[in-house]
């Protein structure tokens, strides 16, 4: 009981990360609908910048509290977020009105050079860095073994949160939440009822990427090591959980990344590690074959 409860906790700090990926990928595809593929790697790049945060705070003798981790969050969303603005201006705006495949063959394309550029620019090695986040809190203890909730995943879980309650409130409640809504419904009749729907998906992008600098950073400090190929590992895990929990669906995307992290978190302490992601994916066959829309997800409507 204590080790599942301890693998539980485990797999929903792992969830929630996965989750906040996923996020961006639904975004996208909800209002363009594409797949932008070169988020993961957006997610790897906030990740680094995080790092190169902490290591100029750690030389300045700053980096100490609460505060310092919510300063490397915010340098690291604002960075990250000029990433997502230019893949978008980069990559999509320019293809926008050409064949559906285009736009995903540029984003690959992108995917590959912002891969390259952290391999050439910070190293091929990995970096890791110490404990920022020391500590925890004793749940419960079966003789030996005893349950800790950490206190990173605690920051975690509460980030997560509080960030996905501001998007949400940004979505549902805002002039631009407004128009991100009808740019996914219809994006010719948008512009024609006076939406810029050039900078509504511009802002798409950008919040989005914010979004994954927000779960490169909480990596970055729950697991203390990074590399360059980070961004395909955990976009692919966050773009099957976006399908999981529905494409295009925000609340399915955080149910699709926590089922993939308790997923993988469970298997991995029950059966072989290697083999998390087969059962991973293998759940997601599963799933489709019965819901082909996600867990959450919905039927497209042709319009005629």
């Amino acid at each position: 009981m204590a080790y599942a409860l301890q693998q539980l906790i485990n797999g929903i700090s792992l969830g929630m990360i996965y989750g906040l990926i996923a996020v961006g990928y639904t975004m996208v595809y909800g209002i363009i609908g594409m797949i932008n593929f070169a988020h993961g790697d957006v997610f790897m790049i906030g990740a680094f910048i995080a790092l190169i945060t902490v290591l100029l705070l750690q030389a300045g003798g700053m980096m100490d509290g609460p505060a310092a981790i919510l300063l490397v969050l915010l340098v690291s969303m604002a960075f990250t977020a000029l990433y997502g603005w230019s893949v978008e201006r980069v990559a999509y705006r320019p293809l926008r009105g050409s064949f559906r495949l285009a736009p995903l063959i540029s984003a690959i394309g992108i995917s590959i050079v912002l891969q390259n550029y952290v391999q050439v620019s910070q190293g091929a090695r990995v970096k890791p860095i110490g404990t920022l986040v020391p500590g925890g809190v004793e749940v419960m203890r079966d003789g030996p073994f005893v349950v800790q909730f950490s206190y990173i995943q605690m920051l975690i879980i509460a980030v997560t949160l509080g960030v996905l309650a501001v998007f949400t409130i940004l979505v549902t409640r805002t002039p631009l939440g407004r128009a991100m809504r009808a740019c996914e419904q219809d994006q010719k009749m948008a512009a024609l009822l006076g939406i810029d729907t050039n900078r509504t998906i511009s802002l798409t992008f950008v919040i989005g990427a914010a979004l994954a600098a927000v779960a490169g950073t909480l990596y970055m400090v729950r697991y203390g090591v990074i590399d360059f190929y980070i961004g395909f590992l955990a976009g692919v895990k966050a773009f099957t959980a976006a399908v999981l929990g529905g494409i295009g669906s925000l609340p399915g995307a955080v149910l699709g990344g926590l089922l993939i992290g308790l997923i993988e978190t469970f298997w991995s302490a029950y059966f072989s590690a290697q083999y998390k992601d087969v059962a991973a994916f293998s759940i997601l066959v599963i799933t489709l074959i019965f819901l082909p829309t996600g867990l959450l997800g919905r039927q497209e409507v042709e319009k005629v």
